[in-house]
């Protein structure tokens, strides 16, 4: 029998976190991707307001480029557990003007989609912002707070960030500020893959091996499809695949794989040598990648 008995502490530390937004926010809402974290979150939710409905929306950032696998599995799930889904569109931003569609070889969605975020943040005037980043996956993550203070243009400044000592988070906010929240920063990858598998929760398809065609590029596997930029000489190949993270189609790489269940997933992961983020395209354009987006407003 596997040893699951430290994922209740985590459990207890995440449900604590998200009841004291509850108390301590006048409009949160739960940043929602389709991914196995922020699907962890829901179930994280259901539970710490149960029997009562959870008491704030879910809001998907939509780059329009998802796997449709993830956006299928998102509209089933907050019809069937009754949620309010709040989706804004980064295609919106570039038709205003607001941002620039990238082109070429590495063009991706993913960094657009904080103007269309900020924007959204300031249009429902939400004042904290629930995520499913862990300090696991990456180090510009590692830096972050439980309680993540944003000011009012949306920055994040690593340096300027508050103690949270005996697990004491301060709330208080200027006017304009906000706060992005993580209930699950202190799980690791395999952390919620046990949870998932524990709790029996359902996640989308990509997670599992299935086949899909794909192409090679520099060591990654990469989905074919009208939204990812391919040369000619790429072959597209048919393989045996599947996604540990999911992001959009033009910054997810997939793993080769033959895990079709959950308990093969979770004993994949604890044979794996290379991190999750390692399948994340996106984070390959430089090493402080992820931390630039974060100073810009980025989840």
């Amino acid at each position: 029998m596997k040893d699951t008995s430290h994922i209740n502490p985590l459990e207890n530390e995440a449900i604590y976190i998200i009841r004291e937004v509850a108390a301590q926010f006048e409009k949160p809402v739960l940043l929602f991707s389709g991914g196995k974290d922020s699907i962890t979150l829901v179930r994280l939710a259901q539970k710490a307001f149960y029997p009562a409905k959870i008491p704030f929306p879910l809001m998907h950032i939509d780059t329009g480029h998802n796997f449709p696998e993830t956006i299928e599995f998102r509209d089933r799930l907050v019809k069937e557990l009754g949620l309010e889904l709040i989706v804004r569109n980064v295609q919106d931003s570039i038709d205003q003007g607001k941002v620039k569609e990238e082109t070429g070889r590495y063009s991706s969605r993913n960094a657009l989609q904080t103007t269309t975020l900020l924007d959204a943040i300031e249009e429902f005037k939400f004042d904290a912002c629930i995520g499913g980043a862990r300090r696991d996956e990456e180090k510009a993550r590692a830096k972050e707070r439980i309680f993540s203070v944003r000011d009012d243009f949306g920055q994040w400044d690593e340096k300027n960030q508050r103690p949270e000592l005996f697990d004491m988070l301060n709330g208080q906010i200027d006017l304009g500020q906000n706060v992005r929240v993580f209930p699950i920063s202190n799980w690791t990858e395999l952390d919620v893959w046990s949870y998932i598998e524990k709790e029996n929760i359902e996640i989308p398809s990509i997670y599992f091996a299935h086949k899909r065609k794909v192409f090679l590029r520099d060591g990654m596997i990469w989905s074919h499809s009208d939204y990812v930029y391919q040369e000619d000489h790429e072959e597209v190949l048919e393989e045996l695949v599947r996604f540990r993270t999911v992001g959009d189609m033009s910054c997810t790489a997939a793993v080769f794989s033959e895990a079709a269940d959950i308990s093969s997933v979770v004993q994949e992961i604890r044979e794996s040598t290379i991190s999750e983020r390692g399948a994340r395209i996106d984070d390959k354009r430089s090493e402080a990648a992820m931390e630039k987006r974060k100073q810009q407003g980025y989840f």
